[in-house]
């Protein structure tokens, strides 16, 4: 499977991204030819917005997670002949549409079925913090995967269409979608490859909720080392 703009398509999973979206689409159809957006059930003109530019739009009528809205899109794509890669990325802006091409190349030249941008190349904008719990988080999450992997938690990613099916079973709904899905595909034995993405942050607010979604990570980890049988 060659990457390239015509076989892969871009999904943008978005919830209240009016601000941006369409200026942000405008740089995503300059590398790719098929775009599909996601509306989580936003109560603004995200939809609006999307179709303004000119792409496709499916809409839940109500909020049901990041990773619903993934699936969502990854169901859609899978009927599509000629589609053999998704590239996902944030509705915010705080993916570079201009780096996708780094994606193509990185999967054309090291054939793993999931491909993650990594932020860790170079940290000096990463805030202290985040840049903490980022790297605990990694490798948290590698020794469960069984395999290194530096930036569990960038959103930036392309996956290859014969793991579409076995992302789309995952019943995670919520953030943890994404971290669930590299443990899934290491068991489904995919390797996990990477290309170094530049760090952007905007002004605006992380729809992470920093207990509940916490919570849920936790809970998911003590899952995954049950079932692993891996000791903290």
């Amino acid at each position: 499977m060659l990457a390239s703009r015509a076989s892969v398509a871009a999904l943008l999973p978005c919830y209240s991204e009016e601000k941006h979206l369409r200026t942000l689409l405008a740089r995503v159809q300059a590398e790719v030819d098929t775009i599909l957006v996601v509306d989580d059930g936003s109560p603004d003109n995200t939809a609006q917005e999307a179709q303004k530019a000119g792409v496709e739009c499916l809409k839940h009528l109500t909020n049901q997670g990041k990773g619903a809205a993934i699936k969502t899109g990854l169901r859609a794509l899978q009927e599509r002949s000629g589609i053999d890669y998704v590239l996902i990325l944030d509705g915010d802006g705080q993916h570079l549409p201009e780096e996708i091409p780094r994606f193509f190349d990185a999967a054309n030249q090291q054939s793993v079925p999931l491909i993650l941008g990594t932020r860790m190349s170079d940290t000096r904008t990463m805030p202290w913090l985040r840049r903490l719990t980022n790297q605990t988080m990694s490798s948290q999450i590698s020794r469960v995967c069984g395999q290194k992997i530096s930036d569990t938690q960038c959103g930036f990613r392309m996956i290859r269409r014969d793991f579409f099916q076995g992302l789309i079973a995952i019943e995670t709904n919520q953030f943890d979608y994404e971290t669930e899905m590299l443990v899934v595909t290491s068991r489904l034995g995919g390797k996990i490859g990477a290309v170094p993405i530049s760090t952007v942050y905007g002004d605006e607010i992380s729809k992470i909720h920093p207990v509940r979604d916490t919570m849920r990570f936790l809970q998911m980890m003590a899952r995954f080392r049950r079932e692993a049988k891996i000791q903290p």
